[in-house]
């Protein structure tokens, strides 16, 4: 559990090494936000710093309410951006029911973070870290707690809580959102069945980097905000 911050904002804003977060309120505001502390709670580090690298896939994504998922309400197919880009079937549901009501196909999603030790140059197709650092309490290894997911108006706020328990500092120089996709839908047995799928939905780095000495834990929270 993430202890209360033991500063003050005014010392919060002291530490703050790059928050160059734009004046206007675009359509969607994505910031990435680490603090790390010390075996006591103290607060030792701050980074806030906007979230510039969306895939295609996190794109894609939320164009779902834009665009919708199907081509009409009488074609049962998907769009073919979807099937291009997800790789989805243009026809999930094979369950043939005379009431066409009930052959829809679903999409639900949950979110993970990770984080890395390398870097690499940015591309829209990027699906992986170059480096994710272990889950672990050894040498280069971090111990992940759970996964947070909270949702307000118009907003999506992940957080994932990381210790490092290891005998050496553990340098954080990469950040992903994993979106976990699962495609459900009825089969030709009229039987309930899933597909997964998992898509790197953003790509960040850290200049310079988040360092976590032996000891110490640190809070990582992606923040998406949507408006208009």
């Amino acid at each position: 559990m993430v202890a209360p911050d033991l500063v003050s904002e005014e010392d919060i804003a002291k530490l703050i090494i790059s928050d160059d977060l734009p004046d206007e309120e675009p359509t969607l505001t994505s910031y990435i936000e680490v603090k790390v502390y010390d075996e006591e709670g103290h607060i030792i580090q701050y980074r806030r710093q906007p979230m510039r690298t969306p895939t295609m896939w996190f794109l894609a994504l939320v164009a779902i309410p834009l665009i919708q998922t199907f081509q009409s309400s009488s074609t049962y197919q998907a769009l073919s951006f979807y099937v291009n880009v997800f790789g989805f079937p243009s026809q999930q549901s094979s369950y043939s029911p005379s009431n066409y009501c009930c052959n829809g196909a679903n999409l639900v999603w949950d979110f993970s973070v990770l984080l890395g030790s390398g870097t690499q140059p940015y591309s829209p197709t990027l699906n992986s870290l170059a480096a994710p650092i272990s889950n672990g309490t050894g040498a280069g290894e971090l111990s992940y707690g759970s996964m947070a997911v909270t949702f307000s108006s118009g907003s999506i706020q992940v957080y994932i809580t990381v210790t490092n328990y290891s005998p050496t500092t553990i340098n954080v120089t990469e950040i992903g959102l994993m979106g976990t996709i699962y495609l459900q839908f009825q089969n030709t047995n009229n039987s309930y069945q899933a597909t997964t799928n998992t898509y790197l939905l953003t790509y960040d780095t850290f200049s310079p980097a988040i360092t976590i000495p032996t000891g110490a834990f640190a809070q990582f929270e992606i923040v998406l905000a949507f408006s208009g």
